[in-house]
């Protein structure tokens, strides 16, 4: 039986909103702190796999970012890759706080740019012992200057900046549409983000469909993939699928590459990004991954 409560911890002088969910059983327990996708909230992506870990039996913490869901900061919806980090950090402190959890046996799991966020997060604190990366968006400045005009890019965004500097209101595009890339503004245009967010399947009252349209150029400056030349010497997993159109399986692979042992990489056999949100064989080969690699190495 698992016990699910809400908990609130503090953070920068903003309250941040969670689920601890803690499995019956003694403790104490190994802990997992989650970090998930780009626009997303606790009770979609993060919470469906902290509850499969708590499952396993690990206390786990789902929790909606600053800016997100539930959580405090303004502006709302806006991605804060520094602020993400920090959060992050009080999560664990939260989670080392509990007496159900064992605080030297703390890991990070992050699917989609959760994977990044989790991947440069654990590798920079000493007191996560291992990270799991599910479907992870490895983002960095290279792979992304690559595939677009990149300085038309940063000037446009930028000068969404600068207006909002002068006084001027903070500028919202929607976080998807089904509409394809070209004919949308969408943060994530097409039809599969189009299939979760749009869709029954990623309802939740905590999520708008709008996202700042400062967003963007966070995804597209930020360096997480960094991470990977510095966990060493903890344990890494990568869980990915073998076509992903949006988190691109060579980035995947960049990843591990970069990794030092010990470390693994599972390929699922998905054919979407979305699959691994929440369809299944993939989730359950994704726990199923997490908690041998975890066993073995936490």
């Amino acid at each position: 039986m698992i016990l699910t409560t809400r908990v609130e911890f503090v953070v920068d002088g903003l309250t941040l909103a969670g689920d601890l969910r803690v499995p019956g059983g003694v403790g104490p327990r190994p802990g997992l702190v989650f970090t998930g996708p780009f626009t997303g909230v606790r009770s979609q992506v993060t919470g469906l796999y902290a509850e499969r870990l708590a499952e396993r039996g690990y206390v786990t913490l789902a929790f909606d970012h600053r800016n997100w869901g539930e959580s405090d900061g303004l502006p709302r919806r806006e991605e804060d890759p520094q602020g993400k980090l920090r959060d992050l950090r009080a999560a664990v402190s939260f989670l080392r706080s509990r007496a159900e959890v064992d605080p030297d046996r703390i890991g990070a799991v992050g699917v989609c740019l959760g994977g990044g966020y989790a991947l440069k997060f654990a590798a920079f604190d000493p007191r996560v012992r291992i990270f799991v990366g599910i479907a992870g968006a490895y983002n960095n400045p290279y792979t992304m200057r690559s595939g677009m005009d990149y300085q038309s890019a940063l000037a446009g965004l930028t000068d969404t900046l600068e207006r909002r500097d002068q006084g001027g209101a903070v500028e919202y595009i929607p976080a998807v549409s089904a509409l394809p890339p070209g004919e949308s503004e969408a943060a994530m245009p097409g039809d599969e983000p189009y299939a979760y967010y749009g869709t029954s399947r990623g309802a939740s009252p905590h999520w708008s469909n709008s996202v700042t349209r400062a967003s963007v150029r966070e995804l597209v400056t930020m360096d997480n993939m960094m991470g990977a030349d510095f966990l060493s010497p903890k344990p890494a997993l990568i869980v990915h699928g073998v076509i992903d159109r949006f988190c691109s399986p060579e980035g995947a692979e960049e990843a591990f590459r970069r990794l030092d042992q010990p470390k693994r990489l599972v390929w699922v056999d998905a054919k979407q990004h979305i699959d691994l949100y929440d369809r299944e064989p993939y989730v359950t080969q994704a726990i199923d991954a997490t908690t041998t690699f975890l066993a073995d190495h936490l």
